[in-house]
């Protein structure tokens, strides 16, 4: 796919740069992808990048993954070498069944770009292609993340795995992700708070392993679903009597508990599907060792057995102080005080740029992308069927990406 005719080997503008990073948001948003597995949306990142100069691309080796290395060309001080910038955009959607009514409405059924996504992605595009034709003024080396997964499988890991921290040929030094916010924050303003800004996951599913038998005659069976039950209610009790609510507030919820097929029958099994929220590495470093060991014992007191796995493990997203201190800086520059607000606390949500920030220092943003028209207190949130982002916002999404990568700073060798 070409959008706009490609890159010419003409300087693009920036207007030019941010109508086709609308184009391309849009028609990803017609054909959202799912987990790991993305190869058209892989292929529109590539093609949109072909020709660029400066830009060297590869793709992942275990999922649909695209790295992008801008080397800059500003000329440096003596004894000085080029920093190395990471810019993220993840790339999945969700499955669920788009009812917005857009006029780009996603195609694909059951699965729609609910979380912005596409706009994220476009948006990278949008600052490498503005970055690429600055390069004379770019200090920095750049690495494009265009991250798989982010909404399943946890794409990141592998990323760093394959190597994406050493992508440029030296260790990324600052690394920044915006992600758009369909509710909540005002259109076009940008949020971000210093220290954690997202919580841990970890999710558990609690299997209990007890022995079926007729719904009459319980006492010739081992229930496993009063068993379930039990714990679903000591879990509440385990977070309010061993967390201080206050100084180290968790979340623990079960979404979803499964058993049996019939009112009479007594099930082998029942299966107890937990997610598990904390603020700090200290508090999710007790949580889930607490979790096991109460569904292990409850079980245990009725004479049954549990089969434990966990499926998301996300740590806490942690941003340094001195690079929200630059997003404030550069995002008031460009838009006025007014554009950036200071998030009062984390949010109870996770993510797994976090394992980007376990490595290097770096910045989680938000940005308001509600349509302006609508009040971003009552809009349907990420994740909705209803949930509409405003591409309009890539104009400043594109800015401030590529003005913290030309802000960096040539470091001693």
């Amino acid at each position: 796919m070409r959008l706009n005719g490609g890159v010419s080997s003409d300087t693009p503008s920036l207007e030019s740069i941010v109508a086709d990073a609308v184009a391309l948001r849009r028609e990803l948003h017609r054909h959202p992808e799912l987990g790991t597995e993305l190869p058209r949306t892989q292929a529109a990142v590539l093609d949109a990048l072909s020709g660029t100069p400066g830009l060297e691309l590869s793709t992942g080796k275990g999922l649909d993954s695209v790295t992008a290395v801008l080397r800059g060309a500003a000329p440096l001080p003596a004894g000085r070498v080029r920093p190395v910038v990471l810019l993220r955009g993840d790339m999945d959607a969700l499955p669920v069944q788009e009812a917005t009514g857009v006029a780009y409405a996603s195609e694909e059924d059951g699965r729609m770009h609910a979380c912005g996504h596409d706009l994220h992605t476009s948006g990278l595009v949008g600052a490498l292609r503005y970055l690429a034709a600055r390069r004379d003024e770019l200090v920095a080396d750049v690495v494009g993340m265009f991250q798989p997964a982010e909404e399943s499988d946890g794409g990141a890991r592998p990323m760093i795995e394959e190597g994406l921290l050493t992508a440029a040929g030296r260790r990324v030094d600052a690394a920044y992700a915006l992600h758009v916010q369909s509710s909540q924050l005002p259109h076009g303003v940008f949020a971000s708070r210093p220290g954690t800004h997202s919580a841990s996951c970890d999710d558990l599913i609690v299997t209990v392993i007890g022995s079926g038998g007729h719904g009459s005659a319980p006492h010739r069976a081992q229930d496993p679903v009063p068993v379930a039950a039990e714990m679903v209610l000591a879990l509440q009790t385990l977070v309010t009597r061993r967390f201080d609510a206050l100084r180290e507030p968790v979340v623990a919820t079960v979404g979803s508990i499964t058993a049996g097929t019939a009112a009479n029958i007594i099930p082998d099994t029942a299966r107890v599907a937990i997610t598990l929220r904390s603020f700090s590495a200290e508090a999710r470093s007790r949580l889930l060792p607490a979790v096991r060991e109460m569904v292990t014992h409850v079980a245990a007191a009725h004479d049954m057995q549990v089969r434990l796995e966990v499926d998301c493990d996300y740590p806490v997203t942690v941003n340094d102080p001195e690079h929200v201190d630059a997003v404030r800086s550069v995002v008031t520059e460009l838009f006025g005080p007014d554009a950036y607000q200071e998030s009062p606390e984390p949010g109870a949500g996770s993510e797994d740029f976090s394992f980007v920030l376990q490595e290097v220092p770096g910045a989680y943003v938000d940005l308001g992308a509600a349509p302006p028209d609508v009040d971003p207190a009552t809009a349907p949130s990420g994740h909705s069927p209803l949930a509409v982002f405003d591409d309009a916002v890539l104009a400043r999404s594109i800015r401030v990406l590529a003005e913290l990568a030309l802000r960096a700073e040539a470091v001693a060798e």
